[in-house]
């Protein structure tokens, strides 16, 4: 595929892009900042400006294009699809109601430009701050675990404001179009060499974990599912929660049941580890399947004991 990607530069981003390079896919970062990387071509993309949106998506992706005899600019974008992590990522780096218009303002030009363009899969990312939870005043729990994606958002914040607003945005492109589009409520995301400098304080104690459900998300399981989604088809607009199977604390799920949840509806029966990120959609009708955990670089503190 020829894949137009957003945000490819940002903590995520510079994982997932090249991760759809090396499986063979064109890539193009549309940024503010070059990622620099060998198999990734960087354009740099104003997405609040529609006619920057629109012209970079109606453009030619490569200098090795401009050679492709079956290269047709007349019939709409080049690019089979369209992935958008591009964002203002979370509060606090800008003042509210910047990160919002920013985040809402490109969100709508990106999947205008893309279906106008006939575009036929977009996968975006939303967040897991939708539910309500990371960025609340005070202590916020959810209404029940495993969180799924049919549990209620109700966000409090700017940002988490704008990834339902894009959510919702998303349902009303898909309705118009057609177009497969998918969202990815995003758990907190950790790179590879993380493991060993933020999780020994997170085994020792599980409450600095509370805010993001006591989950986290391997940005090579990230990519895992991001690619599942761009091989899926046929979907629709869809919603799926992306975490890796286990907790990022050494705690039990019991245990956390019994010291943050006890008065929170537990749904079902759950593993002795499992996320309280419910990731059962995206294991069933993407194929996910998590690789990746914090165990194989540390020691888990309750096995030894």
């Amino acid at each position: 595929m020829r894949i137009f990607f957003t945000g490819g530069s940002g903590k995520a981003g510079h994982h997932v892009a090249p991760s759809l390079a090396a499986a063979g896919h064109q890539v193009t970062n549309a940024d503010l900042t070059p990622l620099g990387h060998p198999d990734v071509t960087d354009l740099r993309v104003d997405l609040t400006d529609a006619g920057e949106t629109y012209s970079a998506l109606a453009g030619v992706p490569t200098m090795d294009d401009f050679d492709d005899p079956d290269l047709d600019l007349t019939r709409g974008s080049v690019y089979d699809a369209v992935v958008h992590f591009a964002a203002v990522p979370r509060v606090l780096l800008a003042p509210d109601s910047a990160t919002y218009a920013t985040n809402v303002l490109a969100h709508y030009n990106v999947l205008e430009a893309a279906t106008r363009l006939g575009i036929r899969k977009i996968v975006f990312a939303s967040s897991e701050t939708t539910y309500g939870v990371c960025f609340g005043q005070g202590e916020r729990k959810p209404l029940y675990v495993p969180v799924d994606e049919e549990h209620p958002v109700v966000p409090e914040d700017s940002y988490a404001m704008s990834k339902v607003a894009g959510e919702v945005t998303a349902a009303s492109f898909h309705a118009r179009t057609g177009a497969d589009i998918y969202g990815l409520r995003i758990n907190n995301v950790i790179e590879p060499e993380e493991y060993a400098e933020l999780f020994p304080p997170f085994l020792q104690d599980p409450s600095l974990r509370r805010r993001n459900l006591f989950a986290y998300i391997d940005t090579r399981d990230l990519a895992q599912l991001t690619l599942r989604c761009l091989e899926t088809d046929g979907l629709g607009f869809e919603i799926f929660n992306v975490a890796n199977a286990d907790m990022s604390v050494a705690a039990t799920t019991e245990e956390i049941i019994e010291r943050f949840y006890p008065d929170v509806e537990v749904r079902r029966e759950m593993g002795r580890d499992e996320t309280f990120y419910c990731i059962d959609k995206a294991r069933d009708l993407l194929g996910y399947r998590p690789q990746h955990s914090w165990r194989d670089v540390l020691p888990d503190p309750r096995r030894e004991a």
